[in-house]
């Protein structure tokens, strides 16, 4: 939850199914004793990490008493799946249109692991697998293997991971120096937010040290992305300058903030590379313009309806399927795109409200209902193609027509227990 991963890296996430509810217990207990702590600044598993997560359905079949299952938020309860209009999944990324069985309730438990390649995380599975496999009362129903490149570049070409938030009391640096830490609150269940609230779960143990966590699987249409800024640009060079402007940073991950010109890969060795606001220095967007994907995704000190504070989250993207060759402008069929896990304490105002507020609108900073033009422009029943307004003198550059390049797969809304509640998981009776 709090420390940043490797790079590189090879990852995979294991859903299970639980059919047999002392065997789901067991599987806690077993689970107790391999999960990674946040204590522990070394794996214990030889640089393999590993966690779990639970949805609502899998708390009910391992027989979590409804009075303490009622103490969870509300939205975890719905399931992602029953949030899509809010979320913005619709048309292509629609549940019906998931991937089996995304979105179910024969989804349970949530194993991640990841280690620094593939045969090291093979290995891992390998020695983990008789934990599962010995208990039939629960059944592996999907893999998705991931990895990070040495690049750290995700499908779209963009170096990616760059920021994230401080957390009072982690211990770990936050990417920008400007941004005070947040209340542990924020991110961790059982301590003080920034409203001065405490989120809390029935018994204490269930909840104290746990989180919140929106996984979710993202199709990348890179293709259309590449063919999109071919045919809007007028050479290469506006061709890069227009996926910056849509970007809010260059393909390196330098941002326009510190170099609005050109790209600047040299920023990547500098610890301030991510320690700029907007307010001061762009407050029109003439450098990165307010409705770009990262000054949506956090606006930092500009100017935007509601306390931005509040809606900040951790985020981890991992990369999955092969990468399109480079120049190919035609996507080949392949599944390529993201596995996203965002992480919070508040699924409502932090998740949830960027998504259908800071991505999919743009009311916030005064653009109507113009959508994020990465993964918030849609053409589902009864949406048009997206815009994109790119502000400039003496005359505003206005981008048509954008598709979804992002589509929705399929995810989950979690919980993310602490060790001392996944023991408490596996010490429950009937």
């Amino acid at each position: 939850m709090l420390s940043p991963r490797p790079s590189p890296y090879a990852a995979t996430y294991i859903l299970f199914r639980v059919d047999d509810r002392a065997h789901g217990r067991e599987l806690m207990r077993r689970l107790s004793t391999v999960v990674t702590s946040a204590a522990d600044t070394l794996s214990p598993l030889g640089e393999t990490w590993v966690s779990v997560a639970l949805t609502y359905h899998g708390l009910a079949a391992l027989g979590v008493p409804p009075e303490s299952l009622q103490t969870f938020a509300w939205e975890f309860r719905q399931g992602m799946a029953a949030r899509a209009t809010a979320l913005g999944d619709t048309g292509d990324s629609a549940p019906e249109h998931w991937e089996a069985p995304l979105g179910t309730p024969e989804v349970h438990v949530v194993l991640v692991a990841l280690a620094p390649d593939s045969a090291r995380l093979e290995a891992a599975i390998d020695r983990a697998r008789p934990a599962y496999h010995a208990l039939p009362g629960v059944t592996a129903i999907w893999r998705q293997d991931c990895h990070a490149l040495p690049t750290e570049t995700e499908p779209f070409g963009y170096r990616d991971g760059i920021s994230h938030p401080a957390v009072e009391g982690s211990g770990i640096a936050g990417s920008n120096t400007l941004e005070t830490p947040l209340k542990a609150g924020e991110f961790v269940l059982g301590y003080p937010d920034e409203l001065g609230g405490i989120q809390t779960l029935q018994p204490e143990v269930l909840g104290r040290n746990g989180s919140y966590a929106a996984f979710r699987k993202l199709h990348q249409r890179v293709g259309a992305f590449r063919r999109y800024l071919r045919d809007n640009a007028t050479d290469p060079a506006d061709e890069e300058l227009l996926a910056a402007k849509i970007m809010g940073r260059w393909r390196s991950g330098a941002p326009l903030a510190l170099s609005p010109s050109r790209d600047d890969p040299a920023l990547d060795a500098d610890p301030y590379r991510n320690s700029f606001l907007y307010r001061q220095d762009d407050p029109a967007g003439f450098i990165t313009p307010g409705g770009c994907h990262i000054r949506r995704g956090n606006p930092r000190d500009a100017a935007v309806a509601g306390v931005v504070r509040l809606h900040r989250m951790i985020r981890r993207g991992t990369v999955y399927g092969p990468p399109l060759p480079d120049g190919v402008l035609e996507d080949d069929g392949a599944e390529r795109g993201l596995m996203f896990a965002f992480i919070g304490a508040h699924l409502g105002r932090q998740f949830e409200f960027v998504q259908s507020e800071w991505m999919n609108d743009g009311v916030f900073f005064g653009a109507g209902d113009a959508k994020d033009p990465v993964i918030g422009s849609g053409d589902g029943p009864g949406e048009g193609p997206g815009d994109f307004t790119i502000p400039r003198r003496p005359l505003r550059r206005r981008l048509q027509g954008l598709p979804r390049f992002v589509v929705t797969r399929g995810g989950e809304y979690c919980f993310l227990p602490s060790l001392s509640a996944l023991r408490w998981l596996g010490d429950l009776t009937d």
